[in-house]
């Protein structure tokens, strides 16, 4: 098997979808024996493992908490045999210059479209339209100088191929969960420890972008007896904490991955209004803990949520929609808890790698 070196502009600490798809990768690929190295942005608060090969960073200066990783390709990296790349910035152009000086293989996963970030950074809607356009022909150009780009959802392929123009060859690879931390636990000290004994919740864990639509989530639940508990952080929270009613939403902020079986077993819905997701990872993440989703029905939760089955569809901009939904959820939740658990082990991160194992022996 190919000693891989993975280049990625998000790790730990830093607490994202993508983050945790690339450790638990690596994790797991390493105990099958296998070498993953992976080059990321240096930072504080994360002493680095065997195998993790941090490099000089900078602040990023549109959005707080990221970090630019310099496009440097490390000494201890340069005798892989495959390349592997997470971004299509900084770190990604450096794995990419590696793998054409050393005549190497090299993918590219396709984690988030970079056009997202345009809002972030654009003063205005003429200047945002202007720079998805410049980012989408950057993404053209990088996609179509590897060999192959791995997506998590058909709608993300359909995306790339037909709206972005890819021409590389685009094969789906869901991320995959880590099932043996993602599963039913008793979450009585997790409710205990937040004040959170004897309410009903629904959930959401994840950044706090503008583009995650959560004020709509606000919205839905106010016609509802629950309490809504935000977990994660991000430059939208501050706008929601200001509209959110303080007798029935919680924002708890950061939480360390090892209280997340704990908050999703917590839940009694999964609430997801983002329309811009390649996968969702975080509702498979729910669904591995028995925890229904309802979720948007556009982007990859059109494909992530199995509709009467482990959660429910609503249509983007319809609030008395979502409300009405989560209320069936939560009605349901016994049944739609049986099939969330039924669908561990095709969800799992081992089934992502046996798949990821061929692709890295086919090319």
């Amino acid at each position: 098997m190919p000693a891989v070196a993975a280049f990625t502009d998000t790790y730990l600490p830093t607490v994202n979808g993508v983050s945790y798809t690339l450790s638990t990768w690596r994790t797991y690929w390493r105990r099958r024996g296998h070498r993953m190295d992976v080059v990321y942005p240096k930072a504080a608060g994360h002493l680095p493992a065997d195998g993790e090969v941090p490099v000089r960073s900078l602040p990023f200066p549109f959005y707080e908490g990221f970090r630019l990783g310099l496009p440097v390709i490390p000494e201890a990296v340069r005798d892989v045999e495959l390349v592997h790349v997470h971004t299509p910035f900084t770190l990604g152009v450096a794995g990419l210059r590696l793998a054409r000086r050393a005549d190497l293989p090299c993918l590219a996963s396709y984690h988030t479209p970079t056009a997202e970030y345009a809002d972030y950074i654009a003063p205005t809607d003429r200047f945002a339209a202007t720079l998805r356009r410049v980012s989408e022909g950057w993404e053209r150009a990088f996609f179509g100088q590897v060999d192959r780009v791995l997506v998590p959802s058909g709608i993300t392929r359909a995306q790339l191929v037909q709206e972005v123009g890819i021409d590389t060859p685009v094969e789906v690879l869901p991320n995959g969960v880590d099932i043996e931390h993602f599963r039913p636990v008793d979450p009585a000290t997790f409710r205990a420890n937040h004040d959170l004994e004897d309410t009903i919740i629904v959930g959401y864990t994840g950044r706090h972008g503008y583009e995650k639509c959560l004020d709509e989530l606000l919205e839905a639940a106010a016609g509802l007896d629950v309490t809504v508990v935000l977990g994660g952080d991000g430059p939208a929270r501050e706008a929601l904490e200001a509209r959110a009613p303080a007798d029935n939403v919680r924002f708890l902020g950061f939480l360390d991955r090892e209280e997340l079986p704990a908050f999703y077993s917590a839940m009694d819905v999964f609430a997801f209004p983002s329309p811009v997701e390649t996968q969702g990872l975080v509702a498979l993440e729910a669904m591995a803990c028995g925890t229904p989703v309802v979720g948007v029905n556009q982007g990859a939760l059109a494909e992530t949520i199995d509709d009467g089955v482990t959660g429910y569809h609503y249509e983007a901009g319809d609030i008395d929609g979502f409300r009405g939904r989560i209320r069936q959820a939560l009605d349901e939740r016994d049944r739609l808890r049986d099939h969330c658990l039924e669908k561990r082990e095709e969800m799992s991160v081992e089934a992502t790698l046996d798949r990821l194992d061929e692709i890295y022996r086919s090319i």
